[in-house]
């Protein structure tokens, strides 16, 4: 997918989703303030930055609670909007960002200056992300084979890692320390040992959505 990056995007924060490049997020808008932050996205750039909140953020009763910098932003794909106003919409991961600042702003969502961190393409010698992809495949194939989970076709390596990677039934910090990784390969990397845990230490154990 290819778009133009801006400077400032909107903020959707929430406590348990952690969005990665090239994946596909559900998502049910129902506040007012995301109803209006998704319309004027779908009127713009389509861009939303998913960012986590910090812990503690269910303390702050008003303002801006605390959220962690490195963020993924997704475009619109997909949206439905529902009778009362609500929208059930579907984003594509495009690219890691870093929040630089939050300026002032008169929407009712959150606005952030971000510094964008874009995937390094798989240019050149792809083996070493290919060998990593299979190395994946190896660790999921029990799990596949029992039904618990599905190994869409077609996806590209770099795409593949990063929807196990959000797929992962793992702390959301767990999760975020993979997204701010580097480049694909050494997230691949980290996200070995994870599935090792997660899928031979515990089989049968439906750790992976």
């Amino acid at each position: 997918m290819s778009l133009t990056l801006p400077s400032q995007i909107p903020l959707f924060p929430l406590s348990n989703v952690v969005l990665f490049p090239d994946v596909y997020l559900p998502l049910h808008v129902f506040e007012d303030r995301y109803r209006a932050m998704t319309r004027d996205a779908l009127a713009g750039s389509t861009l939303i930055g998913m960012a986590v909140l910090r812990e503690g953020w269910q303390e702050v009763q008003a303002g801006a609670p605390p959220i962690y910098a490195t963020g993924c932003a997704g475009a619109i794909v997909h949206h439905e909007p529902l009778d009362d106003g609500r929208f059930n919409i579907v984003l594509q991961g495009v690219s890691r960002f870093e929040v630089v600042s939050e300026p002032p702003t008169t929407t009712p969502y959150r606005i952030a200056q971000v510094r964008w961190h874009e995937e390094a393409d798989a240019t050149g010698d792809r083996m070493p992300l290919t060998r990593l992809r299979r190395q994946v495949e190896a660790l999921l194939l029990p799990a596949v084979a029992r039904g618990e989970v599905r190994m869409p076709q077609g996806m590209s390596d770099q795409a593949l890692i990063n929807a196990v990677c959000q797929a992962l039934d793992v702390p959301v910090v767990e999760k975020l320390a993979l997204l701010e990784k580097s480049d694909v390969l050494t997230r691949g990397t980290a996200l070995l040992p994870i599935l090792e845990r997660l899928l031979i230490s515990r089989p049968g154990s439906g750790r992976i959505h």
